[in-house]
């Protein structure tokens, strides 16, 4: 030091003697001026360097002193004047051995020896300074700073705690080659301050634990690894920001990052699907820089790949950007790790982490290619599981993951297990699991290359196992977007699986309760003729309608109520319109065996429902080109009387009121080859009003078309019934009858002789007459115009 300098500083040393001394009274108004005037006439005064020092080296130890002032204005005076003179002195390391176990004393002991907030954030900010300009000469005071950081990031206030942090993050860069040896003592304190409520004080946090990390030894790398993980789902942008640079900063400069890679790499690529742009800009910029590094690092080892692999798989999904060799390299050569981990968290109870984890599933099988493939089995087991997430951006996120094992493995390897769950599902509560994962997939695989595997796809959906074992909504939806799938995705290549796809939507049809999904099916079956090139869905039916035929018949003898095939076969004549006229030959036999009267009664009630509605418009359905016609007499005589035979019971009573119904629509649709036989009559004393309405109704339509035609013998046997019904507790029975009466009468012929059948005239009209009088006007009305019509014949 210059002899000058040393002159000047003795000569403010003799100007503050005074206020030195003054620094022991008691007053503490006295201290506080003395205090405050060393200030003035050191640090404020603007003396050169050299003369700093030597002041600051006779005045550290009363500076010192003075943070234990009971005073708080002093003990601020005095930190403010350290902190000046740390900041000004040339050699300020010269300080350290009283300043460090000073600040130790005071901050670093269990209990909190500076009650004022403020003052401790300045006392961690002089210790800030203290590392910043000693650096390397604070690393005999290891344990002593390391002591006070682990008491001040705990600091109740807020900004201390940040201030604590900054100087961590600070301390650890300036003494790497010993910092290592204390560092596991701050992580602790780090990750109780990670998740205080100030997002300020997270971000500090989380940067300190990256540099603390970094120059550590390590071990503690999954205690923080966690802690990380749940920053990643933090509100505040500044946060996460924080977590992916300092990962980011770990992956490319920390020593033993290559043992670590599959623990990082999901939290920076967890950064790629954030909302804030600016976040997945900096993860996306990492993450190439990460990836060019490794390449870089392990040129040798890859250098094949780097000249001949150059160009993407073919069918790469448009629009999307392919990683870096480096970066796939890094994905692939951990993905056995990885596997396991997301799968884990794809099964976690918050929906933040479901969601980030299934949106880094997409991203990880991007990098992986086709060789996801040695690891589909247990993605495949994850999907399935996820897609019974209640969340919908889980579920959707995993099937735009499955969508890419379709475009990157080939067909023949998926096929091979996804078909086996689809016939055997992995979980029996969720069956359309594997067929939404299986339409997934689907969707994203090359129809050039898919083509050769339709047929085998399209038989396993058609199979009875598969496309009749269950009847839930959403398992009838899953199975109809799959076919949607195949019909969208292979427009021209459906000619031999059309009949398969077919039968699966005909069933989709029969089990739908939902309008909207019987819609939906509706329009697939249109659309599976359009791409055959067929102008309409009838075209369709008519191409496979003999086959569909062969396919319910084989299993007509064992249906019942519960049958698929009954419903199948609603469909099937209702949709096909005029062409289930070409096809009546097959379709009989398999009338007439459902139709017996041994089988289910419920099943032939609701066959003869589906038939009486065809029948009403028979030109257009069942007789569209006359061939139901010739079959008439023989479903009249085999099929609808003998289920017209009176059984006890009510389910007999309701069968035999559908094949009235039946026989009712046959008689509507013109048929005049019927003849009248004994159960038509003996309907009418049914005991369900229904039934013997529709008898009555029926023996209207017969005496309509034939009445001219019937024997006096079989005339004779009709009014009696009919009679009876006049006293029918049902209005609209009796009026039905009286209508049939007065076919009746307008039917006989002159084979009928007043004279021979006399006796049956009287007894008519003496019952008719005794009606006259009936108390509801509108029945003497009937009555009246039934008889007016003979008498004036």
């Amino acid at each position: 030091m210059a002899a000058g300098d040393e002159h000047a500083a003795s000569e403010v040393l003799r100007g503050l003697a005074r206020h030195l001394n003054c620094l022991n009274e008691d007053n503490k108004a006295t201290r506080k001026t003395a205090l405050e005037r060393i200030k003035k006439e050191t640090v404020d005064r603007g003396h050169p360097s050299g003369v700093l020092q030597e002041l600051f080296a006779a005045l550290l130890k009363p500076l010192l002193k003075c943070l234990s002032d009971p005073m708080e204005r002093c003990r601020e005076t005095a930190i403010a004047t350290i902190t000046e003179f740390i900041r000004c002195v040339p050699k300020p390391e010269e300080s350290l051995p009283y300043l460090v176990p000073c600040l130790a004393q005071r901050l670093g002991e269990k209990e909190l020896l500076e009650p004022a907030e403020e003052l401790r954030l300045s006392a961690v900010e002089l210790l800030t300074l203290t590392v910043e300009v000693c650096g390397v000469h604070l690393a005999p005071y290891l344990t002593d700073v390391v002591h006070i950081l682990q008491r001040t990031v705990v600091d109740p206030f807020p900004d201390a705690r940040r201030e604590s942090c900054k100087c961590a993050a600070l301390f650890a860069k300036c003494v790497p080659e010993h910092f290592h040896m204390q560092a596991e003592s701050l992580v602790k304190p780090l990750m109780q301050t990670i998740s205080h409520q100030h997002s300020r004080v997270r971000v500090s946090a989380i940067e300190a634990t990256g540099a603390v990390i970094q120059h550590g030894t390590g071990k503690n790398m999954d205690d923080v690894l966690s802690h990380l993980a749940q920053r990643l789902f933090d509100d505040s942008p500044q946060v996460r920001r924080a977590v992916t640079a300092v990962v980011g900063d770990w992956l490319l400069h920390m020593r033993d990052r290559y043992s670590y890679f599959h623990k990082l790499i999901p939290l920076l690529l967890s950064g790629v699907d954030d909302e804030i742009p600016e976040i997945r800009l900096l993860s996306a910029d990492l993450w190439r820089q990460v990836g060019a590094q490794w390449e870089k690092e392990n040129e040798d080892e890859i250098k094949d790949k780097m000249d001949f692999l150059l160009s993407p798989p073919p069918f790469y999904p448009t629009g999307v950007e392919r990683p870096g060799l480096g970066c796939r390299e890094l994905v692939v050569r951990n993905l056995g790790r990885l596997v396991p981990a997301i799968t884990h968290d794809l099964t976690d109870w918050l929906v933040p982490t479901r969601v980030r984890t299934s949106q880094l599933l997409s991203v990880l099988l991007l990098h992986a290619e086709d060789h996801s493939t040695q690891h589909l089995q247990p993605l495949l087991a994850t999907l399935y599981s996820v897609c019974t997430d209640t969340e919908r951006d889980v579920v959707s996120n995993c099937l735009a993951a499955a969508k890419l094992l379709g475009t990157f493995v080939p067909p023949v390897v998926f096929l091979k297990l996804l078909l086996d769950h689809v016939t055997s599902p992995y979980s029996p509560s969720h069956p359309w699991a594997p067929l939404m994962v299986l339409t997934a997939v689907l969707g994203g695989c090359s129809p050039t290359v898919l083509q050769p595997h339709l047929k085998k796809i399209a038989d396993t959906l058609s199979q009875p196992d598969v496309c009749q074992e269950y009847q839930q909504v959403v398992y009838l939806d899953q199975l109809l977007a799959c076919v949607d799938v195949l019909l969208r995705h292979c427009e021209s290549d459906h000619g031999s699986v059309s009949l398969q796809l077919l039968q699966v939507l005909v069933t989709v049809q029969s089990f739908s309760t939902e309008p909207r999904l019987s819609e939906k099916a509706v329009e697939s079956v249109q659309l599976l003729s359009t791409v055959q090139g067929l102008d309409s869905a009838m075209e369709l039916y008519r191409q496979h309608m003999g086959q569909l035929l062969d396919w319910l018949s084989g299993s007509v003898n064992t249906w019942s109520s519960y049958s698929p095939q009954r419903l199948q076969l609603h469909i099937i004549v209702i949709q096909s319109g005029p062409v289930i006229g070409e096809f009546v030959g097959p379709l009989m036999p398999l009338l007439f065996s459902c139709l017996h009267p041994d089988r289910d009664p419920e099943m032939r009630m609701s066959i003869f429902t589906m038939l009486a509605k065809l029948l009403l418009d028979a030109t257009n359905t069942l007789d569209s080109k006359g061939r139901f016609r010739d079959e008439s007499e023989r479903f009249l005589s085999d099929v609808l009387l003998p289920n017209l035979v009176w059984r006890a019971g009510r389910i007999a009573a309701a069968v035999r009121t559908s094949a009235l119904s039946c026989l009712l629509a046959l008689l509507h649709g013109g048929e005049q080859m019927c003849k009248l036989r004994s159960q038509v009559l003996s309907a009418l004393e049914e005991d369900s009003q229904v039934g013997r309405l529709l008898a009555c109704r029926s023996l209207s339509v017969i005496l309509r078309l034939i009445g001219t035609n019937l024997h006096p013998e079989a005339l004779n046997q009709i009014y009696p019934a009919l009679l009876k019904r006049l006293d029918d507790s049902s209005e609209e029975v009796r009026g039905v009858a009286l209508q049939a009466l007065g076919l009746w009468l307008s039917g006989l012929t002159q084979d009928y002789h007043p004279e021979l059948c006399a006796p049956h005239l009287q007894l008519l009209f003496q019952q008719l007459l005794l009606h006259l009088d009936d108390p509801d006007v509108s029945v003497q009305d009937q009555v009246l115009g039934c008889a007016h019509g003979p008498i004036m014949l």
